[in-house]
């Protein structure tokens, strides 16, 4: 695949990665999770509002959310805790939220009703499909990729989500100016997304390196236990060019 040119900002880049189109390595495993009480009715009770189903062509997330503002896409977002979390703190955005493992959205749904939350939808699909199909090229304010699995034996780094066809396929769906963020706590995988992410012709770096967490990423529960045992962190954010390549 050839990366887009920074002069005309991001492509369209579902279009030039036919390994998007028709992929037979994933990032992720589906894993059997039992479900609670609570969060079987969560899904029962608020999926057929909140939980929006794979579509092949854009939606139309201003009617959606009834109304227009900036957008927030999360890719693997857990449990939900820091999603939910988020949400509410910046109530002037909308978020869309990516998971596969059915447990999460049910724990995600829970949080919501807790918190009345009505600015956050949930897509239970692939991530790489969903931005590809369902989002529109220069849409989105932020896309977060929040230690994603790092697939650290060699063997299975081909698995790894930040690559390059999904990396220009997220630039293309930032608008000008919009932010990639990812966070890892896997040294190996960090030096792998600084690479990645360097090489994307329509995204700069926002510091030199790897940059502080900001204060309104909360740590997950599983980032707390990492940081309590002295492992490291790393966020990475970048910045979507505009169309003069600045």
């Amino acid at each position: 695949m050839q990366p887009p040119e920074a002069e005309t900002g991001a492509h369209d880049a579902a279009a030039e990665a036919p390994e998007l189109v028709r992929r037979g390595v994933r990032s992720y495993v589906l894993r059997t999770g039992r479900l609670t009480t609570g969060q079987a009715r969560a899904l029962a009770e608020l999926g057929p509002r909140y939980v929006l189903p794979h579509s092949l062509t854009p939606l139309d997330w201003d009617t959606l959310f009834g109304r227009r503002a900036p957008r927030v896409l999360e890719i693997g977002f857990g449990m939900g805790e820091a999603t939910a979390q988020l949400a509410r703190e910046q109530p002037e955005r909308d978020f869309i939220g990516v998971e596969v493992h059915t447990p999460g959205v049910g724990s995600l749904l829970l949080r919501m009703r807790e918190l009345g939350l009505d600015n956050v939808r949930i897509v239970q699909h692939d991530a790489v499909e969903v931005l590809r199909d369902m989002v529109a090229p220069d849409s989105l304010d932020a896309l977060h990729v929040y230690f994603p699995d790092p697939w650290h034996k060699k063997r299975h780094h081909k698995r790894r989500l930040i690559q390059p066809a999904l990396v220009a396929l997220a630039a293309s769906r930032l608008r000008p100016g919009g932010l990639l963020h990812c966070a890892t706590d896997w040294q190996d995988y960090a030096e792998h997304m600084l690479r990645v992410l360097q090489a994307e012709p329509a995204l700069r770096n926002t510091v030199e390196a790897y940059a502080e967490r900001p204060s309104w990423r909360m740590p997950s529960r599983f980032e707390q236990r990492g940081l309590r045992l002295g492992h490291g962190v790393w966020d990475l954010i970048f910045e979507r060019r505009d169309a003069a390549g600045g």
